[in-house]
């Protein structure tokens, strides 16, 4: 029989597992890829769907907002529509509406109803998320977790590095609509392991009813306008704005009642009580701080080759895929290593690595391109497989199996806003630096200057070679000048941005160090503590 404490349908420790559970996890494991891609797929079409919706590039940044807004509201609420519905049942019919809101997205005939259906197809999606990793944790026995938490960490990590590239390469070959189409294949198949691979499990509509819906509202407020404040406030200029100060405002309220009323309620929807284990408050920390890495870096360095190098967007997936081929192979010795090294050690060798990599990324030029960015991918690829398995490890280290959906939505909850975070303070970054280094380099580049007077004239004197009058090319000279500025001023922005995530990643090595040794549970039993 199963040990104490043991998730209802999770076999014995050491038992052997059946194809029916292993199919049931790795359509669940396809179902938080595809939400994950989701977030950002939409990036490197942006261009081709606002031509087509009629619409600017800042009404746009709504197409992305609204998937985030919806899909981090739901993922906090996973357990509760799992008391309710079961897993099997949910699961399917949450895919079955995803995949339904994912060909209304293609078919979207103005800038509203994109929105409309990208926020319900966050709403629908953002469970897969939390789903897949609660599946590992009650349909495996704890010596086979770590390979479940393994493929877990795979498509966190794969995901948003591939988005763009997938992104951009079907636009190009199909046409937008196709990147809304493509949830199909891996969805038909979810549905499919679901319903093969779980028992059906009787309804409990008396949860909904009994359901905590004034903190679930608090939450949904406070979620949605944190989202909303980080997503858009650099582009109102943050405070200045009025409506940016609304959301801050509302955010507040939103998260402060959600607190209250959850330790207020008996029953809550989600339990927030487990952000007082110690483990769990730091897995979930650094599941922020990877959420910044992760997603910071897949926004930073696509936007670098696409400014300064001129990549298409298949020449940026190119390079973009040795964040993630790597992985496939590091993952399972990763996985095996941790059933027998304190998973402090391996996180903070992974956390080194990632740092150091977007360090190296703190020094691009230019000519910065393929070649010169191989090296810091691979290292990259490297790095996150140990930090992605084993905060799973510490976040779940000694949950009670009742709170295992609960630990799984915060968890995953904590990584999504830590993106969110990521994006908003690098996207920040980025504007502020690029105008620090633009008049820096405008007082060393002076028109006073010898060196640039000589410039100024080697350039119009190749003006006038082309047949321009010489008016004319003196002025295109200095436009020329001015475009060499504005660009290195934005490369050196690029390394700015790269040495701050790379700074903060090497110092989340330090409260790692605060929590309590972990590993992998391995086939002699255990929990490893």
């Amino acid at each position: 029989m199963a040990p104490p404490h043991a998730p209802a349908g999770a076999p014995a420790n050491g038992a052997r597992i059946d194809a029916r559970t292993w199919i049931a996890v790795l359509a669940g494991m396809l179902g938080a890829f595809m939400a994950v891609l989701d977030i950002q797929i939409t990036n490197s079409s942006l261009r081709d769907i606002l031509g087509t919706l009629s619409a600017t590039q800042e009404e746009g940044s709504w197409i992305s907002t609204a998937y985030l807004c919806a899909e981090i509201v739901v993922i906090p609420m996973t357990a509760l529509f799992v008391r309710a519905f079961g897993q099997r049942r949910y699961l399917m019919l949450t895919t079955a509406a995803f995949l339904a809101f994912s060909t209304l997205c293609g078919t979207a005939w103005n800038l509203s109803s994109m929105i409309v259906f990208r926020m319900l197809q966050g709403f629908t999606g953002g469970a897969l998320i939390p789903m897949a990793m609660t599946l590992v944790m009650t349909r495996l026995p704890p010596a086979k977790r770590a390979v479940g938490m393994a493929m877990f960490g795979l498509t966190a990590t794969l995901a948003p590095a591939m988005g763009p590239t997938l992104g951009g390469y079907l636009t190009e070959l199909y046409g937008w609509p196709s990147i809304f189409y493509i949830n199909w294949v891996p969805g038909v198949l979810l549905i499919a392991g679901m319903y093969w691979g779980i028992d059906r499990e009787p309804l409990n509509l008396q949860a909904l009813v009994k359901a905590d819906w004034l903190g679930i509202a608090f939450m949904a407020l406070g979620l949605a306008s944190l989202t909303i404040f980080l997503e858009e406030g650099n582009s109102k200029d943050w405070f200045q704005s009025s409506f940016i100060i609304t959301f801050a405002a509302l955010a507040i309220v939103g998260i402060l009642g959600w607190v209250v009323t959850n330790f207020w309620r008996a029953d809550p929807f989600v339990n927030l009580g487990l952000y007082g284990q110690r483990n769990f408050l730091v897995a979930t920390g650094l599941s922020a701080v990877i959420g910044m890495g992760l997603y910071g870096s897949s926004f930073l360095l696509p936007l670098f080759l696409g400014q300064i190098a001129g990549y298409s967007p298949m020449q940026i997936g190119e390079v973009i895929a040795w964040v993630g081929l790597p992985q496939l192979f590091v993952m399972p010795f990763v996985a095996r290593m941790s059933q027998k090294i304190d998973n402090r050690l391996l996180c903070s060798f992974g956390l080194a690595l990632f740092g150091v990599s977007c360090l190296m990324n703190a020094h691009m030029d230019a000519n910065t391109g393929y070649d010169q960015l191989m090296l810091s991918q691979i290292i990259r690829a490297l790095g996150q497989p140990f930090v992605m398995l084993t905060l799973s490890n510490f976040a779940m280290s000694g949950i009670q199996p009742k709170d295992m959906p609960s630990a799984s939505s915060l968890f995953n909850m904590t990584r999504n806003l830590g993106g969110s975070v990521g994006i908003a303070l690098l996207a920040t970054a980025l504007t502020n630096r690029e105008h620090f280094h633009s008049e820096r380099l405008g007082e060393a580049v002076s028109l006073a200057s010898a060196a640039t007077q000589s410039r100024l004239d080697t350039l119009t004197q190749a003006f006038i070679a082309k047949g321009i009058d010489p008016a004319t090319a003196a002025q295109q000279a200095i436009g020329a000048i001015d475009r060499i500025v504005r660009r290195e001023a934005f490369v050196m922005a690029y390394n700015d941005g790269f040495f701050l995530v790379g700074a903060i990643l090497l110092a989340a090595i330090i409260p790692l160090w605060f929590s309590d040794k972990v590993k992998s549970p391995s086939g002699g039993g255990g929990g490893g503590h």
